[in-house]
């Protein structure tokens, strides 16, 4: 299965190329003659792009024993007291995403992937890893494609992504932005190189479908790389809203247009999560509400489990459909709103910003005629 292989290159496409010598300061080291052939994938060796080993399925931390899974009994959100305040493992992030530059002309970097694996140092501890896995889940990364990636795709032909070899496995090589993937080609030596920004469920579902371990981000930073195997990439992709719609919303640029845009993506039914626990062994099950200082509660929804699980707090990932939340919304006047992704960005609707939906609670409860 190749990336754009055989599609017409439009001007509102998400994934766009640019020849990475366009990037790369003169004087750099010539193509290495030892190099790949223009017909076949670019690797890198595990020696030349080293990496810590693979996580098994265990890089669920057990932490993951909860995603996907219901519970034998869906707690009542109008009846169940909220949890206690925890100490968190993670404070809550920025409210909004730092602007971004571009190191590569014409593709703008990922700066939230960024940061994340700036708090990598050697191997990553397992919070840090579900942190660079959700900050994964928004916008896009680059990949590095052998030859010209334009001229590739205008020819219908398949693109030959770098890849390390380790063993008998390939994982694919992915990068946050230009100058990560100028770290790599001055490692190698290889300028015949194009940068191609790349849409990211369509390079998790194209790493799933392939023979692929999984995927190495930022393979030549030193300490701040990571390597997400297959077993995770699974699991990520089957909670993830195919679209991403709240999570995009939430990472992008934001106007007055932004809160009716995620009400309108909740109302359409985008997958969302309340966080759960139990106050002690028999006690009643919680739902996690975050309170001003005001006093104003507003309800912590997340747009995937490992926005919550990557809070290190305990709690567990619980579905919620449109017609609970709104229901919750509509019988608990003491609600102020909700919060959704805490470990940020974030972003916090009020009642009167969350009214289309919580106008749908007496619509949803009306039987059929």
């Amino acid at each position: 299965m190749a990336l754009f292989s055989r599609r017409k290159k439009s001007d509102s496409d998400d994934a766009s190329a640019a020849r990475l010598d366009s990037a790369i300061e003169p004087g750099e080291q010539p193509v290495d003659p030892a190099g790949p052939s223009d017909a076949a994938p670019a690797t890198e060796s595990a020696d030349a792009a080293p990496a810590q080993a693979t996580p098994t399925v265990g890089i669920s931390m057990s932490s993951f024993r909860g995603v996907g899974a219901a519970p034998e009994a869906a707690p009542q959100l109008t009846n169940a007291p909220p949890v206690a305040d925890r100490p968190s493992a993670r404070q809550p992030g920025a409210m909004e995403a730092p602007e971004a530059p571009e190191t590569v002309p014409g593709l703008r970097d990922n700066v939230l992937l960024g940061n994340a694996l700036a708090e990598v140092n050697g191997q990553p501890e397992p919070n840090q890893l579900l942190n660079v896995a959700r900050q994964l889940l928004q916008g896009h990364v680059f990949l590095r494609v052998k030859g010209d990636a334009r001229a590739l795709v205008a020819e219908g032909k398949d693109l030959p992504l770098a890849v390390a070899n380790r063993g008998d496995e390939q994982l694919v090589l992915a990068y946050t932005g230009g100058l990560a993937l100028r770290a790599s080609v001055e490692a190698d030596g290889d300028r015949d190189t194009s940068a191609m920004g790349q849409p990211i469920m369509a390079l998790l579902r194209h790493v799933l479908a392939g023979p692929y371990a999984g995927v190495i981000l930022d393979p030549a930073s030193e300490e701040h790389r990571a390597v997400l195997p297959s077993a995770l990439l699974e699991r990520m992709v089957a909670e993830a809203d195919p679209e991403l719609r709240i999570k995009t919303l939430l990472c992008e640029t934001r106007g007055d247009e932004t809160p009716g845009a995620i009400v309108d993506a909740i109302i359409a039914d985008a997958p969302l999560w309340i966080a759960v626990n139990r106050a002690g062994e028999d006690g009643p099950i919680g739902v996690a509400e975050s309170r001003s200082a005001a006093g104003e509660r507003f309800l912590e929804v997340f747009t995937h489990p490992l926005e919550l699980l990557a809070l290190g707090r305990g709690d567990q990932p619980l579905p919620i459909k449109r017609a609970q939340l709104s229901k919750a919304l509509a019988t608990d006047g003491g609600l102020t709103g909700i919060l959704i992704d805490a470990a940020g960005p974030w972003i916090r609707m009020t009642r009167d910003e969350l009214a289309p939906l919580i106008a749908l609670a007496e619509v949803d409860e009306t039987p059929a005629s």
